[in-house]
């Protein structure tokens, strides 16, 4: 053993000499190889090839031959007789040896100051969160510390980088060797990295989840551009010359949950870049669409924790969302499995590395194979990173990295015994070397001879000694040292004879066998004191082994476990609701044409569309509605909200007419259900107010269960969001503001500048100039001007109105809507001869200064001055009683009920060019249609059902139903995870279910409303 331990040493020291010939030699040199043998072991290939009983040679950190080979002279033989080898693990999203930056100052707020330009010196990006430049061999250290906690897992070689900025530069492969860092480094530029978050920039740009689409949009067009160009005026750019560089290399992209993997997806579909995604915890919810992408994911182990859920109260706040997303995601590996989606396993989520191999056979437990476990740590991340010629599999010429293993890796009673990285031998301590489990022979030889022990061992570290009496000791295994302090005496006190005998020592009542040796596999040895202080020698050999540890990584059934839902809330349903052919029979129906109101009659939905209207209308296999007493009228409209979206507000310049707010919607937000319970059926997701000219908006359908590509409104007219007043200007704190505008003067300079640059753009494209960079943010303001994106403003000052129409007239385009527009009244006939629609509020004033004048006629007033007039909410709980704030204006001015009705209906869609399409009950039109139980102006009125495309997505029947099914499902998970903690599990303090509401002027990092309540049970 001890010749075994030198040749270790000498190997260790003749790499470190030998393998840096460019480094002075601090002694004698020794240029003399070593190759080890390691005999009669179950050799893992990879995860489907394996040799048994066989043998495998390593020389200079190089796997140089395995199988039945002979043992080359000289060779160091390690006998692995009932051990496995496998393939080191590689994590190919570590920031191992990297180095974290340090944020410098605060972020603006909404109304804060704001950081415009980069800060970062040089030559680089204009933004702080593009860098590209970065490269990860730049920053790469050993770190003994960590590199031992990876390899205690099984870990041999990472790819690292500076997880900091949305484009992070290029990661280096390294193996997890404790040598100097140009010893371990494999490969130099192994992957380019990217993501949603702009991490340590103070750069105010951008601010929310759509800025940070645009600006990686953005960057791919600036660095086309600069490669095919790279003009004098330009100047060096290292940061995009960076970029272009990275491109041959493989690209990773941190998107962190499901929406986001489809989100990054779709940017490297429009730039022709495959993207291998690092993936969340929840894509099993929506594995389909993952799957379509095409893409390589790497998985997270990191698990939603238990709750601390005792008092009732804090289990109130906890959605069953929440708690059925804990009790399905380590199931998320499953899923990529069965769904043939190629995938990786990294740890870097993970708080204590050492919870790694709980959490895997965890996911294990939930259906993942062992087979494609070990190949999503070995074979595919080296395939990824392009790395697989030096790691991840066992095979002639690769770099030596493999670990040697008690039994089948992923079994329960199996402990990795070493880590061999480089060829350098690891022992690992984390896990103990061999199964301890079992009965000794325990010979203690001292001066009065031999004494023999049966040394009863349960782990690695109790154990007890067997005889006469049972004696509890102080054990201890770490695969490599064993100490073990024992008593005489059962209670560690001595007899009454003990106590008269004068030669007797009180110190011989304590644990004063002390005994401590090295553990050769079945035999230990070592020295020690006996209980007079003298010393002993001492051997212990396996006599019996324990039975076989029972494995507990079966894996589980899907019985009794949350449904998967679309969407993932307990008000989805197994399957997306599909349109139904369905005949409303007998309801008073409000067209909204010329026909008016229909008394006792007839509305055949097929295929999505409104088929017939009328009466005694017969439809053989279709579904029927009795609408007797009841009133059925189109779907409402909502010209202007902000639900459904992950962020609303960029705004972080005046200018961000390159932000689309469809790049960032949320298809699980509840209040698309919620609304649908107050007969909404499309949505107009608006931009905030923040910007001069904010970002391009979204129209949706509310197709609950939808993807966010479900959700939009194909083939409608394209919108964007124009501000004017206290927002725009920043009024709430302009003494801290640097943004301009400061003033409403400013505002229509932003604005004539903002057109002024456009015209001067278009120009140049139309004249040819082949030098012209592509400009997002231009490219929507050319749209407007050419009538192909139309403009929703928000505004309240008669002056600001009047001169937004003046700049549009003199640069020749149209305000399409003016949104809020409380002064409306004021200037309708401006308004009017301008052409525009006008989207108000029922009766909103005083809640800032530019409403002062606000009055709850405004409405009707400009309706009878012949404005298409729409009511729109600007808010999730009012768009839930927008027939509420229609029937307002029939309180407030006089105005006919079908005319106060169309103002939520048909006028929003004429605003919105989508009158063909909805907004009246109408042969051909779409099948969105709401059968009420009274009159809809009624504020008792409620939906009944309400239909998008001639699918139902709200029934209430269905959901009086679904309550109940929640609570059950409630008190289930409650149950289960009280169970849990009560098991053993750490728990943490419950954490409150918080939805954030947003509205025109918050900003989704900063302000906006958290809204916290078990919200499943809240309609």
């Amino acid at each position: 053993m001890k010749k075994w331990l030198l040749g270790v040493w000498l190997l260790w020291g003749w790499s470190e000499l030998s393998a840096q010939v460019t480094y002075p030699v601090n002694g004698i040199a020794d240029e003399r190889g070593r190759s080890y043998a390691f005999t009669n072991a179950t050799i893992i290939k990879n995860s489907s090839s394996s040799l048994s009983n066989a043998t495998l040679i390593i020389r200079d950190g190089k796997i140089v031959s395995l199988g039945a080979v002979s043992i080359p002279e000289g060779a160091v033989v390690i006998d692995c007789k009932g051990q496995y080898i496998y393939p080191s693990f590689v994590d190919i999203y570590s920031d191992y040896g990297i180095a974290m930056p340090q944020r410098a100052g605060g972020e603006s707020s909404f109304f804060g100051p704001q950081q415009l330009s980069t800060n970062t010196k040089g030559p680089f990006s204009w933004n702080q969160a593009i860098r590209s430049e970065v490269n990860g061999y730049d920053l790469f250290t050993t770190d003994a510390k960590k590199a031992e906690a990876l390899r205690e897992q099984g870990f041999g070689a990472v790819v690292s980088h500076q997880k900091d900025g949305i484009a992070r530069g290029t990661g280096v492969a390294a193996v997890l060797s404790d040598r100097k860092e140009n010893m371990n480094i494999l490969k130099d530029r192994t992957a380019a990295f990217y993501s949603f978050n702009k991490g340590t920039s103070t750069q105010s740009y951008p601010t929310s989840m759509m800025g940070s689409v645009a600006l990686l949009r953005q960057t791919f067009i600036d660095a086309d551009w600069y490669a095919k160009n790279k003009p004098a005026k330009e100047g060096i750019n290292k940061s995009l010359e960076a970029w272009n560089a990275n491109k041959v290399l493989p690209q990773v992209f941190e998107a962190g949950d499901k929406w986001g993997d489809l989100r990054a997806d779709r940017i490297g579909d429009e730039f022709g870049v495959q993207f291998i995604i690092k993936a969340g915890d929840n894509e099993y919810q929506r594995i389909k669409e993952i799957a379509a992408t095409k893409a390589a994911y790497i998985l997270s182990l990191n698990y939603p924790e238990t709750q601390n859920i005792e008092d009732p109260m804090d289990a109130r706040f906890v959605s069953v969302s929440d708690m059925a997303h804990w009790e399905l995601a380590p199931g998320n590996a499953a899923a990529f499995e069965k769904a043939g989606i190629p995938f990786v396993i990294t740890p870097s989520d993970l708080k204590d590395i050492k919870s790694f191999w709980p959490s895997l056979r965890k996911a294990i437990a939930y259906g993942l194979t062992p087979r494609a476990a070990l190949a999503a740590l070995t074979t595919v991340p080296a395939s990824l990173m392009k790395i697989d010629d030096k790691v991840g599999s066992i095979e002639v010429g690769k770099v030596a990295n493999f670990l040697i293993t008690t039994g089948e890796l992923f079994s329960e009673k199996t402990s990795i015994v070493e880590n061999w990285v480089n060829g350098e031998r690891y022992n690992v301590k984390a896990k103990a070397s061999k199964e301890q489990a079992g009965q000794y022979k325990l010979s203690v030889t001292g001066a009065a001879g031999v004494t023999d022990y049966v040394l009863d061992v349960k782990n690695n570290s109790q154990a007890n000694l067997v005889g006469k009496d049972t004696l509890t000791t102080r054990f201890k295994s770490d695969g490599t040292l064993v100490s073990i302090n024992f008593s005489l005496k059962p209670s560690g006190k001595p007899s009454t004879a003990e106590k008269k005998d004068s030669t007797f020592s009180a110190a011989q009542a304590g644990f004063l066998y002390r005994l401590s040796g090295v553990d050769y596999g079945k035999t230990w040895q070592g020295v020690g004191r006996d209980n007079n202080g003298q010393p002993v020698t001492w051997t212990a050999t396996l006599a019996k082994e324990s039975a076989a540890k029972k494995d507990t990584t079966k894996a589980k059934t899907d019985k009794g476990l949350a449904k998967v839902n679309f969407p993932f809330s307990p008000y989805g349903s197994g399957q997306v609701p599909v349109a139904e052919n369905i005949l409303i029979k007998n309801a008073t129906v409000w067209t909204n044409e010329k026909e008016g109101r229909l008394e006792n009659a007839d509305v055949l939905l097929r295929d999505g569309k409104i088929a017939a209207v009328g009466k005694n209308i017969a439809a053989v296999g279709t579904k029927t509605i009795d609408g007797t007493g009841k009133f059925l009228t189109p779907g409402i409209i909502d010209e202007h909200s902000h639900i459904a979206a992950f962020s609303i507000n960029e705004g972080a310049q005046s200018v961000t007419s390159e932000v689309r707010v469809g790049d960032n919607l949320n298809p699980d937000d509840v209040n698309i259900y919620r609304q649908l319970s107050g007969g909404v059926t499309t949505s107009h997701i608006l931009h905030g107010s923040a910007n001069t000219i904010g970002g391009q908006t979204q129209l949706i359908k509310l197709r609950w269960g939808a993807d966010d590509e479900g959700l939009k409104f194909k083939g409608a007219d394209p919108f964007i969001k124009f501000a004017l007043g206290e927002n725009v200007k920043r009024t709430a704190q302009s003494q801290g503001n640097i943004r301009f505008p400061d003033t409403r003067m400013g505002v229509q300079s932003v604005l004539a500048d903002a057109f002024q640059r456009a015209k001067d753009y278009e120009a140049k494209i139309k004249a040819g100039d082949k030098t012209v960079r592509r400009d997002l943010e231009l490219d929507a303001l050319v749209e407007i001007l050419n009538n192909k994106r139309f403009i929703t403003c928000h505004s309240y000052v008669q002056s600001e109105i009047l001169a937004l129409l003046s700049t549009a007239d003199e640069y020749g385009f149209r305000v399409n809507t003016l949104t809020h527009i409380l002064e409306g009244y004021k200037v309708a006939d401006a308004i009017k001869k301008h052409g525009a629609h006008v989207s108000t509020f029922s009766d909103w004033w005083a809640y800032k200064t530019e409403v002062q004048d606000a009055i709850p006629f405004n409405a009707a007033i400009m309706h009878k001055m012949g404005l298409n007039v729409c009511i729109n909410s600007d808010d999730a709980e009012m768009a839930r009683r927008l027939n509420q704030e229609a029937a307002k204006v029939v309180k407030y001015g006089g105005v006919s009920e079908e005319d106060a009705f169309k103002m939520v209906t048909l006028n929003p869609a004429k605003a919105l060019h989508i009158d063909s399409r909805v907004g009246s009950i109408k042969v051909g039109k779409d099948a969105d249609v709401v059968l009420w139980d009274q009159n809809p102006l009624s504020v008792y009125a409620k939906a009944l059902y309400t239909i998008v495309d001639g699918a139902v997505y709200f029934d209430r029947e269905k959901d009086l139903e679904q309550r109940k099914y929640i609570g059950a499902e409630r008190n289930r998970l409650v149950q289960k995870m009280l169970a849990d903690a009560k098991g053993g599990a750490p728990a943490v303090p419950a954490k409150p279910t918080a939805q954030v509401i947003l509205h025109c002027e918050d900003n989704e990092q900063h302000t906006g409303i958290l809204e916290i309540d078990s919200y499943e049970e809240k309609l």
